[in-house]
């Protein structure tokens, strides 16, 4: 594990600190962090057993662009019936509750990433089975947020440099707690958290190294889509679903996910639903991304009247 500083504190979602900011981030303190861990046990809980959690995923399956993508209801009946099977510790599902409640833009998001992460990878991952049942990877990529104020995760006007850090920050916040909760450091939903905003080409962050996992970039190419063709606060209006995957086939012509990723996601868009293999993208760019979007554009902090 290459050697961070945390700039903010990880802190579990009733407030207890696990580690302050300006922490030394390295495996010998994760391994101290779980040690401190050992004597609490917790339960682990059906996901789609949860609350509305069914229903408001088969919700959100029906709405565009989604119920096209998941048309064939032999194939989502086992997928709901395989994700009925997966069990989430409680702190997670409570996180699910949290977010529901205090930003339903991530409550939702949190779902269909899942949803769709499980769809592309029983296409091109011939273990995501064990992979999803023992970590349940998707459904906690964003579990990391609950250290990121709602406020700023629903804000809807250009964030400053040290917004964008700490929204950032939900990555090394999630592989902590997730460390924590699962008491182990290479647990692979820790992993996810952790990377599922890294690169094929080291661009990405939190540590800026290559993306090499195949399940882990499943569910950020998935993470990619969902943010752009649900709602967010940050532009009036979603991308359409032509320019959506326009913008993600420009993400793998600058080597930042691989083109098996792509390619199965664009498959299960197109009606005939052709295999990856057989899939062939366009890289003609005729669609045009919504006005008004400020996502990515970083503005410069303004001056506290205190400070003058």
């Amino acid at each position: 594990m290459s050697t961070l500083t945390l700039l903010y504190p990880v802190h579990t979602l009733d407030n207890q600190l696990l580690l302050p900011a300006g922490t030394v981030f390295s495996t010998e303190t994760l391994d101290a962090l779980i040690s401190s861990n050992r004597t609490t046990s917790y339960q682990y809980y059906s996901l789609l057993r949860h609350g509305s959690v069914k229903n408001d995923l088969l919700h959100s399956l029906g709405q565009p662009p989604y119920q096209a993508i998941f048309t064939d209801q032999k194939l989502i009946a086992a997928i709901l019936n395989f994700m009925e099977t997966v069990q989430i510790v409680l702190p997670a599902l409570q996180s699910l509750d949290y977010f529901k409640k205090n930003d339903f833009y991530t409550y939702r998001h949190i779902l269909m990433v899942f949803a769709l992460s499980t769809l592309l990878a029983q296409d091109i991952a011939s273990d995501y089975r064990n992979h999803i049942l023992e970590t349940a990877s998707g459904p906690t990529h964003d579990f990391g947020k609950i250290c990121v104020p709602p406020n700023l995760l629903k804000k809807a006007s250009p964030l400053t440099y040290n917004e964008r850090k700490l929204l950032e920050h939900h990555t090394i916040a999630g592989y902590v707690l997730l460390s924590y909760y699962h008491r182990d450091i290479r647990s692979f939903a820790a992993r996810v958290a952790r990377d599922h905003h890294e690169k094929k080409n080291g661009s990405g962050y939190p540590r800026g190294i290559p993306l090499e996992d195949l399940m882990v970039e499943i569910v950020a190419v998935s993470d990619i889509y969902d943010a752009l063709v649900s709602s967010r606060p940050y532009r009036p209006i979603s991308y359409d679903n032509r320019t959506a995957l326009e913008e993600i086939t420009m993400i793998a012509e600058r080597n930042e996910i691989s083109w098996e990723v792509l390619k199965t996601l664009v498959a299960f868009n197109r009606k005939a639903k052709p295999h990856s293999s057989e899939c062939s993208i366009s890289t003609e760019k005729r669609g045009a991304p919504p006005p008004g979007n400020v996502y990515g554009i970083i503005t410069e902090e303004k001056n506290n009247p205190e400070d003058n």
